[in-house]
């Protein structure tokens, strides 16, 4: 956990407007979480209702490792023992982060922050944005499904978007460290839950949205509905919309007030635009009709739209072009390396590693790769368990349809028979295509590469950056990229 060292002591009464008691409004915190584990001496512990436990639970523990009051609900309050101040909050769990944001003396309010949301994108999207703004000059800080970067010290990340009083930690850490900007991902989750509350965030972007997460959302709509409120008035003060799909103009449209439209397949009045060249050059062009021409070493056209987004929210934020332009001459363009996001990890046969686990981003993918293949293109895939179920057979289809061989294989099934997850994948494959069926994951990537053409290109979807896999609760120690090394090591020494 990445916490400030030095905290400026903050008085409850300042951070809780519930806190009606004189002597307990005056006392003083210096830190605030909701895991007990992580308290230290003068925190604020809040114990939070959740899903088995309420949080309260924990509290006991939590002062006996220096938490100095408590904050929760009623029913809460009922459940700590031990003789210390506590506060009752209604509806704790959506005030955490502006409690934590008034006990870190709001350190979002000092940094240019950036937040990107959407299906597919995210995380290279925002590994862009931060690139962009260290060539420029920034101390920035890094938040999203890969890891959590402040000011140089990395993490790894537990969730896509942090817990609200670990996320007020994390930027307070950073503002300590000289920081200057935070790039972010937020989730849908986050969103629904609050927990980027309270921050209003300097520039939003929007990649896109397809199906996915509708076992939280259940429908399309709902879907759209959470990641929307990342650009209403409260959540930005600005942003990039990304408006080619219906998704992403009703979303500019409804903004039209704070939101630049931006157009990835065309050129509108008044709107960002770009346009792909040869050899992973593209030109961004701004609503003036001003033009940067810069490079990604990253495949594909959706990442040249991932890069361009990134220009133009940095942009948004008073960058001129021309600075930008000028920074990313001695950086190679927009190629920040981004672990797991069509991450190349070897050649001949060549293979590449990728998060895509929904329709969208598979086709996505084969669409980036299959021009660049001599031979085949390969694809190994399956889906995660406990998760939409309903976007299987159409993932399975997207491949088999595309792809030259698909190879259905085991992700992370989670609570879920892993053999049930494969035969719906399964179903979704019309006839007379080129398939086959290996459960073992490991085995699947090590026998596909094994049997692999030197100008095959063999695409590993599904967990990208991820190095354990969910079997029914046993985390198992299994990073694609690594048994990729591995067998092709094995295959070279062979040869």
């Amino acid at each position: 956990m990445i916490r400030p060292k030095n905290v400026k002591p903050c008085p409850l009464g300042e951070a809780i407007p519930e806190c009606s008691d004189l002597a307990t409004a005056s006392l003083a915190v210096t830190g605030v979480t909701t895991d007990n584990r992580a308290v230290k001496p003068g925190d604020l512990f809040i114990g939070v209702p959740g899903v088995h436990n309420h949080g309260a639970c924990f509290a006991d523990a939590a002062v006996s490792a220096g938490a100095v009051a408590v904050a929760t609900d009623e029913i809460g309050a009922d459940l700590v023992e031990a003789d210390i101040p506590i506060v009752v909050v209604p509806d704790i769990a959506k005030k955490v982060g502006e409690i934590a944001a008034a006990i870190y003396g709001y350190p979002a309010r000092q940094l240019t922050t950036y937040a990107i949301t959407g299906t597919n994108g995210k995380t290279t999207t925002a590994f862009m944005i931060d690139h962009i703004l260290q060539a420029l000059g920034e101390t920035t800080g890094l938040i999203g499904t890969v890891a959590i970067r402040i000011a140089g010290t990395e993490i790894p990340a537990q969730l896509t978007t942090p817990q609200p009083a670990d996320l007020q930690a994390m930027l307070a850490a950073l503002v300590e460290e000289g920081g200057t900007s935070l790039v972010m991902e937020a989730s849908s989750h986050a969103l629904s839950q609050g927990r980027i509350n309270p921050i209003r965030f300097s520039v939003a972007g929007f990649t896109n949205l397809s199906q996915d997460h509708l076992d939280y959302h259940k429908t399309l709509a709902d879907y759209f509905e959470a990641k929307a409120q990342l650009f209403d008035n409260e959540h930005a003060q600005s942003g990039v919309v990304i408006a080619d799909t219906q998704w992403g103009q009703i979303l500019a449209e409804r903004e039209a007030d704070r939101m630049d439209q931006f157009y990835t397949e065309t050129r509108v009045p008044g709107a960002w635009s770009v346009h792909a060249h040869a050899d992973h050059l593209f030109t961004v062009t701004n609503p003036r009709g001003e033009e940067i021409t810069t490079y990604t070493a990253m495949p594909g056209a959706f990442n040249i739209s991932n890069a361009a987004l990134a220009i133009a929210m940095v942009a948004k934020a008073g960058y001129a072009l021309d600075d930008i332009a000028n920074a990313l001459t001695g950086h190679n363009g927009v190629s920040p390396t981004v672990p797991g996001r069509m991450e190349l990890v070897g050649q001949r046969p060549r293979v590449v590693v990728d998060f895509a686990h929904n329709e969208d981003a598979l086709v996505q993918a084969i669409t980036a790769l299959k021009p660049e293949t001599q031979g085949r293109l390969v694809v190994i895939t399956g889906s995660a368990g406990d998760r939409d179920k309903e976007k299987r057979p159409a993932m399975a289809n997207a491949v088999a349809t595309r792809a030259d061989v698909l190879v259905i294989t085991d992700d992370d099934p989670h609570s879920e028979d892993p053999a049930a997850i494969r035969a719906e994948l399964i179903a979704g494959i019309p006839g007379q295509t080129n398939w086959s069926e290996i459960a073992d994951r490991t085995e699947a990537i090590k026998q596909t590469i094994q049997e692999a053409q030197p100008d095959d290109t063999i695409l590993i979807a599904g967990r990208g950056h991820e190095r354990l896999q969910d079997m029914n609760g046993t985390l198992i120690e299994l990073d694609d990229r690594d048994v990729a090394r591995a067998a092709l090591a094995t295959r070279k020494a062979q040869e």
